[in-house]
């Protein structure tokens, strides 16, 4: 794995398919036809209140194929103390070994709003060896827009075809949708410069060892056809508790050698 890129790899097992976790990531719904107006997402009102308590703190462990241990993401969703919404954060911070020739302390947060919780405001602001970045997306979901800029450059303004996420909000609402196996869901996010429409597959029910004992999961994958912001060579899956909680105990997303696992190994709600 080169140094160069573990900062985007540590994030992009969270964010699905070629991109977000989605973040992922990422991730899904019972949505309209890619040039409707409007959406509809069938969600799960007590996995929804539990998820957005304003209180849930999530520490993953990132390994590489399950083994040597490159770095920790932490994802934490609070009430916007400076107004109504909710904050999702997710930090990636690199560990070991890694921090000597390549140190990598990335932060993003996401302002959610309304009863779909979609995205209002998307900050990044990331520090890899000697690299800063800063990206600002801001989207007005009635008009269907989103601005974007990187650094202190002009915002630059996409007219979409409807509501979307972006990858953590997706990340979020997914584990919050009444998941059908018999079913495939679609979530719209914005990536790539346009409205996409990111297909959920539920995998089948299985018995996972968890930091909980042993537990009924949801194996979930989201495909992506798109680049995004993170690059991948491979499929992500994440297994979800099976149960109002919803919570993601593994991330698993192929590289190209081998693939990054995220353990859940801290949770609190």
């Amino acid at each position: 794995m080169r140094s160069g890129n573990k900062g985007r790899q540590l994030l992009s097992i969270l964010t699905g398919g070629r991109s977000v976790l989605f973040a992922a990531l990422l991730l899904c719904g019972t949505v309209c036809p890619p040039h409707a107006r409007s959406m509809s997402l069938a969600l799960d009102p007590q996995a929804l209140s539990v998820i957005y308590s304003g209180q849930e703190s999530m520490h993953f462990s990132v390994s590489w194929s399950g083994g040597v241990k490159i770095g920790d993401l932490v994802l934490t969703v609070r009430p916007n103390p400076s107004g109504k919404g909710m904050l999702i954060r997710a930090r990636v911070t690199d560990y070991g070994m890694f921090k000597l020739f390549y140190p990598v302390d990335d932060t993003f947060t996401t302002l959610v709003q309304g009863p779909l919780r979609l995205p209002m405001r998307y900050d990044v602001h990331q520090r890899e060896g000697r690299r800063k970045v800063h990206r600002l997306t801001l989207y007005d979901q009635q008009k269907f827009q989103a601005k974007y800029r990187k650094h202190q450059n002009p915002l630059t303004l996409y007219q979409l075809t409807g509501p979307a996420y972006n990858e953590f909000s997706a990340f979020f609402i997914t584990r919050a949708l009444h998941l059908d196996r018999e079913e495939e869901q679609i979530v719209p996010a914005f990536a790539d410069k346009k409205r996409q429409q990111v297909a959920v597959k539920i995998l089948g029910i299985e018995r996972k060892e968890t930091m909980f004992g042993s537990r009924n999961t949801i194996k979930v994958m989201p495909a992506m056809n798109f680049k995004g912001l993170y690059d991948k060579d491979g499929d992500t899956v994440f297994w979800l508790t099976d149960d109002a909680c919803r919570i993601p105990v593994e991330i698993r997303s192929k590289i190209l050698i081998g693939s990054l696992v995220a353990e859940l190994d801290e949770y609190s709600n």
